[in-house]
C-alpha cells in the first residue's frame, strides 16, 4: 500500500474516533444546565486546541511518523473539533442574543488559541523535565 493511501486511511480512522468523541462529549456537555448557550462546541473547540498544542509541541521536539501525524491531527483533532457547527451556533445566536453570539465567537477564538499555547508551553515543560 502506498503512503498516500495510508495516509488516506490514518485521516479517515482518526476522523471517526474524532467525531464519534465530539458527538458523545457535546451530549454530555449539553446536558449540563447552561441554558442555550453551545457549551458543547466550546468545549470540544478548546480541548481540541488544547491538544493540539500538546502534539504541536511533541512532533516539533521528537521523530514521529506521517501517518500518525495524520492520523492525530487531520483525522481525530479535525473530527474531534468544529468550526462549521460553531459558525452556525453563532449565527443562530444573532437571532436570539447578539450578547450570546458574541460571547460564543469571542470564547471560541480566544479560548482556542489561548489554550493551543497552554497545551505547548506544558509540553515543552514536561519534555524538558525528562
Amino acid at each position: 500500500m502506498s503512503l498516500n493511501w495510508q495516509i488516506a486511511l490514518a485521516v479517515g480512522f482518526g476522523g471517526a474516533f474524532g467525531s464519534i468523541l465530539r458527538f458523545y462529549a457535546v451530549l454530555y456537555v449539553q446536558k449540563m444546565e447552561f441554558g442555550s448557550f453551545p457549551f458543547g462546541i466550546l468545549f470540544v473547540n478548546i480541548f481540541g486546541s488544547f491538544l493540539i498544542g500538546i502534539l504541536y509541541a511533541y512532533f516539533s521536539t521528537n521523530d514521529v511518523s506521517t501517518i500518525l501525524k495524520a492520523f492525530l491531527i487531520a483525522g481525530f483533532l479535525g473530527g474531534l473539533t468544529t468550526f462549521s457547527t460553531f459558525a452556525l451556533d453563532s449565527y443562530l445566536l444573532f437571532n436570539s442574543s447578539l450578547n450570546f453570539a458574541i460571547l460564543n465567537i469571542l470564547s471560541n477564538l480566544f479560548g482556542s488559541i489561548f489554550f493551543v499555547l497552554i497545551g505547548f508551553k506544558l509540553t515543552i515543560f514536561i519534555i524538558k523535565l525528562f
